[in-house]
Parts: structure tokens; sequence; C-alpha cells
């Protein structure tokens, strides 16, 4: 399981990542809700722990910014010290999953993202779908048309940000940091992934579903 934690508190943050990372979870985290965001742009996520209070983009703007324009329904955690009913009702309101109230045991809160994951897992089919176009995240089976499509990591990577994003903008910068990280490619690696990407998606189809926005980078869409 990888879970993005959006906290502003690094040392909980700290304390929070070690100890779910020995129970054998993976733990992003980000210290602002904007910076957040960008994390669920750029990767794929099972679980998130949003802070309420945070500068700039609070937890509950960034929960419902997930939850109505990116339509996000992968659990969500909130981890605070606004401890009124009102806060509660108003994190429950923005689409969070589960409230706690800091300070926390660890040790809850494990069980928590335990117990909602596993209630997710039941009733979810993590199925992305556009036009005739289906991506399983699960199985990460890609299908158009009824016709399994076979992909190589890099371009399962690359498929998958476009389509969770689509219609809008992946710039050329996100696609890189999703294949490569922080390490800079050669100039001609993403335009050959690019490519390939479009032999397998498009070429064999009537509909043109990848579109290049010239010197910024590609979009997902039916036109």
């Amino acid at each position: 399981m990888r879970i993005l934690l959006v906290e502003d508190n690094k040392d909980i943050a700290a304390s929070v990542s070690e100890y779910l990372e020995m129970k054998g979870i993976i733990c992003d985290f980000a210290y602002s809700g904007l910076a957040g965001l960008n994390q669920t742009v750029l990767h794929e996520y099972d679980l998130y722990i949003l802070d309420v209070s945070m500068p700039g983009m609070s937890g509950l703007q960034l929960c419902r910014t997930l939850r109505e324009d990116k339509h996000d329904t992968r659990p969500i955690i909130f981890l605070t010290a606004r401890d009124t009913l009102e806060d509660k009702l108003a994190g429950f309101d923005s689409g969070a999953d589960d409230y706690l109230i800091k300070p926390f045991e660890l040790q809850e809160l494990y069980v928590r993202i335990q117990a909602v994951a596993n209630r997710y897992q039941g009733k979810q089919k993590r199925v992305l779908t556009l036009g005739d176009l289906a991506v399983n995240i699960d199985t990460e089976e890609v299908m158009r048309n009824n016709n399994v499509i076979s992909l190589t990591p890099n371009n399962y990577k690359m498929l998958l940000l476009l389509i969770r994003n689509a219609p809008n903008l992946v710039t050329r910068q996100q696609l890189e940091y999703e294949l490569w990280g922080e390490t800079s490619p050669d100039s001609d690696s993403l335009r050959s992934h690019i490519y390939k990407l479009r032999q397998k998606i498009d070429k064999p189809f009537s509909v043109q579903l990848i579109h290049t926005v010239q010197g910024r980078g590609l979009r997902m869409a039916i036109e």
C-alpha cells in the first residue's frame, strides 16, 4: 500500500511515515495542501491522510478538490487537532472517510488505515475509462475496444498519469518526473516513449485519444 500524508508539522510527518513504513506501507508526504495536490497528480496512491489546518490550501479544500474536481474516490482520513463536533461534521461533509484527533496513537492510526482501505477494496473496482479505453489499476490491464494492449512499465506509467488527468494538460516536466524522478533524461528519451505509447493506444484505432499541446505537453481527450 502507498499512501500520501499531507501534514505541515514535520515532526508528526516523520513519526507517522517511519511507523507506517515499519508496517510495510510506503508513505510519501507533503507539507502543504497545494504540494499534496501536486503529489496526487504525479503519483498513484491507495489512501490519503490530511491535516485540516495548513497554510494556503487547507485539508478541507484539498479533500473537496479531490472528490469534486478530480473525482477521486480513494479513502481519506483527517488527522487534526480540530476536535469540535462542527469540525468533524465539516470534515465528513468535505468527503472524508474517517477523522482522527491529535494527539493520537500510531497504532490506532494504522488500524484505521487498514479498516478504511479494506472497506474501499471491498466495494471498488478501480477502472479508469476514456471512450473505449479502459485501464484497470489493480491488475494493470489495458484494453481498447475490447482488445488487450501490452505496455512497457514506463508506457503504463505515462498512460496512467494522462488518463487520470484527462482532459487536462500533463506537462513534459510531469511526464519526465513520473518516469525518471529527479534524474534528467536524455532529450530524446521522452519523445521515444510518447511515440511508443501512441503506437499502442492510438495507431490501431480510428479515434485519437492522445493529443499534443505544442511546446507544453500532452492531454487525453475524445475530440
